[in-house]
């Protein structure tokens, strides 16, 4: 799939906004929403559902053209096992029952991260959710679900291996569009901007090589709380930044 660069940095109408290509979402905070209410994590996740409904929403609307949001970590398997069945869980209705909602508005679909460990009725949902949206052409939403950056880069290391071994390929012809190439975000441009709720400041394993010269912004709010003012100041702070990519001049990416 191939991304216009000429809808790089678009202004949202009547704010002056730049738009990033790609907005990756580190969604933190739902535990701690929940207890400073008072409630069970399982509300706090519920809730981060309601606000990724709103994050899609707003992304539409200001045409953002891709978002890729952290769901799931490889490390989130050391939670308990009730809570995993229940963000699993999660994903399932999310998944079916915002699908037709999700189609009518031109929003392509692909569950990124390994399928290791999920039950075969998840697999199935999430295959069949990317076939029917695969020829959408707005919004590309892509849900890092059971994924960890180092071992995306493990996985693309090991094809590109499979690669040199089958004679398909020369270690000497080996350069860094070999390896985007065999990442789970092929053919997407990497993030401009990585996002981070609940005021927390690291990247924590997401998107590591394709966040090399992203935007990070963090802000205090915890997921369930993010709001379209919350997403306008993102903006806002986005457009102040001046990208030079390790150069001493900024570039117009």
């Amino acid at each position: 799939m191939s991304i216009d660069p000429a809808i790089n940095h678009r202004p949202s109408p009547a704010l002056g906004l730049k738009i990033p290509r790609h907005i990756g979402v580190i969604m933190d905070g739902n535990g701690r929403w929940a207890k400073a209410r008072g409630k069970a994590r399982t509300e706090g996740h519920m809730e981060g559902v309601k606000a990724l409904r709103r994050l899609v929403e707003l992304c539409i609307s200001h045409e953002v053209p891709n978002l890729t949001v952290f769901s799931f970590s490889s490390e989130n398997w050391s939670r308990p096992k009730d809570e995993i069945n229940f963000i699993f869980g999660l994903l399932h209705r999310f998944v079916a029952s915002d699908l037709a909602t999700l189609m009518a508005n031109n929003v392509r679909i692909r569950i990124i991260g390994s399928r290791d460990g999920l039950e075969s009725s998840l697999v199935r949902l999430i295959d069949d959710v990317e076939a029917k949206t695969r020829d959408n052409t707005g919004l590309n939403l892509m849900v890092a679900f059971n994924y960890g950056g180092k071992a995306e880069i493990v996985v693309a290391t090991r094809h590109i291996a499979n690669e040199v071994a089958a004679g398909r390929l020369r270690p000497e012809d080996i350069t860094e569009a070999t390896v985007a190439a065999a990442l789970y975000t092929s053919g997407l441009p990497d993030p401009d901007l990585i996002l981070r709720t609940s005021g927390e400041q690291r990247v924590s394993n997401f998107l590591l090589w394709q966040g090399a010269y992203a935007e990070l912004v963090f802000v205090e709010e915890n997921w369930p709380d993010f709001s379209e003012a919350t997403f306008l100041a993102v903006l806002e702070e986005y457009t102040a930044r001046e990208r030079r990519f390790g150069g001493i001049e900024a570039k117009p990416r």
